[in-house]
């Protein structure tokens, strides 16, 4: 741990030239006194790292101490430093070791290369935080503890007892045989089986894991973007399904496909509108679907769902009629 922490500490020297011991402190969350503590390790290692007194004071390195990673052209470097700005990582829990690992690359990127690639950089957003209607997206937090146990069990191969929370059950301890982890719009999920069934769980449903001593009963090998669609599959066609064919302005397709489990047809109507059947995970999501396109979309079957969506329109028409 503190050989990271060193190798952290000169980098950060590399990207800001000259810091105070307090900054280094606050950037690597530790204590000052560990700081000087680790400057004179360095300093006894032979890294060239010497103080500057005064109100503007603090450690530097001396110039020119660095290291090149060759071999890498512009293109390569742009598309290391986009995908360090890639949310997925905080599914995992890897958040920091990417920034960390981020830190390291671009100080290593050759002088020609780091500049425009940090600029380029900079020209590109991926998956912020808020969308155009200002809806922020909701993270799901894992503990960290929790986490680090999956992750060691995932790596190890190892049996790992999870405390999972089930829709609408009672959380519970049960041991499963992990897999492989997957994330999917910044929701992680651990991929296992349970007494070899396949099972899906949400990370975020996980409140505390413990990685036991037991082997894990897999393969050796694991084509995880091929298991992720079987399991797809499997919960598109499982359940309390409901299947609806529906006309929605084209406008708003995507709004109502995004919401649905699948779509097994579709066609365009004279009017220009598309005609779909689509397929929802039980009646009450296809109808709150619906309802969320308003005018936009018709429900033309099944019968019982034209039924409850015009009744909560009679039920809003009459709230907000004029007063008698």
């Amino acid at each position: 741990m503190r050989a990271d922490r060193l190798v952290s500490l000169v980098l950060l020297l590399r990207q800001h030239g000259r810091l105070s011991a307090a900054a280094l402190a606050r950037e690597l969350e530790v204590s000052t006194r560990t700081v000087l503590r680790d400057i004179e390790a360095l300093s006894a290692a032979g890294v060239p790292v010497y103080a500057e007194r005064g109100r503007h004071g603090g450690f530097a390195l001396l110039p020119g101490f660095r290291t090149e990673l060759t071999g890498l052209n512009h293109d390569e470097a742009l598309a290391l430093l986009v995908a360090g700005s890639r949310r997925g990582a905080q599914a995992f829990g890897l958040g920091s070791a990417l920034a960390s690992a981020m830190l390291k690359v671009v100080d290593a990127l050759p002088d020609s290369y780091r500049d425009t690639a940090a600029s380029a950089a900079e020209r590109l957003l991926i998956d912020p935080e808020i969308d155009l209607l200002s809806r922020r997206l909701v993270d799901e937090e894992v503990p960290d503890a929790t986490m680090a146990e999956v992750l060691r069990a995932v790596f190890a191969g190892r049996k790992l007892a999870i405390h999972y929370a089930a829709v609408d059950q009672t959380p519970q301890w049960r041991t499963v045989d992990p897999i492989g982890l997957v994330t999917i719009r910044d929701r992680g999920y651990l991929l296992a089986t349970r007494s070899g069934a396949d099972r899906t769980y949400r990370l975020s449903r996980i409140s505390a894991a413990k990685e036991l001593a037991e082997p894990a009963q897999r393969p050796d090998r694991v084509d995880l973007d091929r298991a992720w669609q079987e399991r797809s599959t499997r919960f598109r066609t499982g359940g309390d399904q409901v299947t609806v064919l529906v006309r929605v302005n084209p406008a708003r397709r995507e709004d109502l496909v995004t919401t649905a489990l699948a779509v097994l047809a579709e066609e365009t109507d004279p009017d220009g509108w598309l005609r779909l059947e689509v397929t929802f995970q039980d009646p009450r999501h296809a109808e709150w679907a619906l309802w969320q396109l308003t005018m936009n979309a018709e429900a033309l079957a099944p019968q019982w769902l034209r039924d409850s969506l015009r009744d909560r329109a009679t039920a809003i028409a009459t709230r907000y009629g004029v007063p008698s």
